[in-house]
């Protein structure tokens, strides 16, 4: 029997959403939700201290991240949210892509010791990238050595603060 009123795109959706706060949170960052995606940004994360910087957040999920080959994972993205990501903003804009298992019984497991979440996320910072004529997609390629950890995060939000996110 089911009664899920959530497609499994729209669970991929929710648990990318909830592991990037997490992410932050644990990092000590506010979070905010765009209520409406107009510009290809699904989250906002906020710093404090000096400059108060931020990152923009475009987040994705799929099952078919697979395994980096030579160090880069390749994720088909529309081009569209291409475009928004290289274009040019005040606030740095990063591509999130949470890969969860194919059995989708193995993306969230609750126990009474642990919360586990499957797999990881890895980010890309598309900025200064040549905007792309493709109509439906372009494949990036996001390095290995990006995931989206806290470690990970804090060196972003750093480079924010720098106004110069690699």
């Amino acid at each position: 029997m089911t009664d899920s009123l959530l497609a499994s795109t729209d669970i991929e959706e929710a648990l990318s959403r909830v592991y990037v706060q997490a992410v932050a949170a644990r990092a000590g960052y506010t979070t905010a939700d765009y209520s409406q995606d107009r510009d290809g940004i699904d989250i906002l994360i906020r710093a404090g201290g000096k400059m108060r910087p931020a990152i923009d957040i475009q987040l994705k999920a799929t099952i078919n991240l697979g395994n980096p080959s030579n160090g880069l994972f390749h994720y088909p993205l529309r081009s569209e949210n291409h475009n928004l990501l290289c274009g040019p903003s005040q606030t740095p804009r990063l591509l999130v892509v949470l890969g969860l298992p194919r059995d989708h019984t193995r993306w969230l497991t609750v126990t009474a010791g642990e919360l586990i979440l499957r797999h990881s996320a890895y980010w890309l910072n598309l900025r200064g990238h040549d905007e792309t004529e493709n109509k439906s997609s372009i494949t990036v390629h996001i390095p290995e050595q990006n995931l989206f950890n806290v470690d990970n995060l804090r060196m972003l939000m750093e480079q924010s603060r720098k106004g110069n996110i690699q």
